[in-house]
């Protein structure tokens, strides 16, 4: 059942995507996120973008731009490794909601009176080449870039049978080197193959279907529903990437009012941040650190207290006076024992 809910969901994806000139893979991403980990959801797009990026050029091979593809790869290449390279350390999560953030911004220009006129005004051919380097490091984080850059392509000049062809061109060149990397980063399974070929069927099918109806489409329409494709994108990859910190850091806050202030505690993952106000004295703010980051001095002042305790557990306090340091001991029943400071 799995299986046949990603291939509806791609191949409407790529079906927009050929009318919008791109975006089926940020639509995807949150789609994927629910049957694979964060960090395998790139691989699997990457085999069905790459096989769909082959279809397009098979079908649209005269209209490719290899001008604009001689610019964008060059600088492309080098970002799409770094991207690949920085997703086996970086927790792609937090790309996820930041990509997410970023696409919903452009929810103005579905109001606003289309300006896309091709070629109206040529850009100097740096710009291509940096969109090229930043294009390549978003898709080998997140397996997809989608339409963030046919802004770019319309002010080269290129129609919207253009966008599609060229981009296919630059990408494919990019998905090779991102299977390439995601497998020697140990991101590939079977499960992973199962759902990428899955995606790439659907692509297949959704460019055959599409090509024929991509020449009856006005550019306003086409640029309509980029914007259109990109905010939807950004929604559900903003719900996804919040659920996933959610279950990852469990966070939560506590405010308990006190006789002379209040104490409001924030917990993350292993983390407990505390603002503390007393009146007369100001805000107080507690971070937990490990016991390690204290000086020998302090550790040694820390461990002749310990006692009896099984736990120790360590808060920096930054106050507008000065900086200085708590311990609080636990039992082995991680019941509290007491608390010192020092500095």
């Amino acid at each position: 059942m799995m299986i046949f809910s990603i291939f509806v969901a791609a191949l409407i994806a790529f079906s927009m995507s050929l009318i919008s000139g791109g975006g089926a893979g940020l639509l995807l991403i949150p789609i994927l996120g629910y049957a694979l980990p964060v960090a395998q959801v790139p691989a699997a797009l990457s085999i069905g973008t790459s096989v769909s990026s082959i279809t397009k050029i098979t079908l649209f091979f005269r209209q490719i731009n290899w001008d604009v593809v001689k610019l964008f790869l060059p600088t492309a290449i080098p970002g799409v490794v770094l991207g690949a390279w920085l997703l086996s350390y970086l927790n792609p999560v937090y790309i996820e909601l930041s990509m997410a953030i970023f696409l919903v911004s452009n929810l103005p220009y579905l109001f606003k009176k289309s300006d896309t006129e091709v070629g109206k005004s040529h850009l100097p051919n740096w710009v291509l080449q940096v969109s090229g380097f930043v294009a390549g490091f978003i898709s080998g984080l997140t397996g997809a870039v989608g339409v963030l850059f046919n802004r770019i392509y319309f002010r080269y000049g290129l129609d919207k049978e253009a966008i599609v062809a060229t981009r296919a061109a630059n990408e494919i060149v990019l998905h090779i080197i991102k299977l390439a990397l995601y497998a020697y980063f140990g991101l590939f399974t079977l499960q992973v193959l199962q759902i990428g070929l899955t995606v790439a069927l659907a692509a297949v099918l959704a460019t055959f279907f599409m090509k024929m109806v991509l020449p009856k489409i006005s550019i306003k329409i086409f640029s309509k529903v980029g914007y259109t494709a990109m905010v939807v994108a950004g929604v559900f990859m903003f719900n996804s990437s919040i659920i996933r910190i959610q279950e990852e850091n469990d966070p939560s806050m506590k405010v308990i009012r006190l006789a002379k202030g209040f104490d409001t505690a924030l917990s993350w993952g292993d983390l407990i941040y505390t603002i503390e106000f007393e009146y007369g004295e100001g805000f107080e703010f507690e971070k937990t650190i490990p016991i390690s980051s204290i000086t020998p001095t302090q550790l040694a002042l820390v461990k002749d207290q310990q006692g009896d305790a099984k736990k120790i557990v360590i808060e920096k306090v930054y106050s507008v006076k000065n900086v200085s340091f708590e311990a609080y001991y636990y039992d082995a029943e991680n019941k509290f024992i007491k608390a010192i400071e020092f500095e």
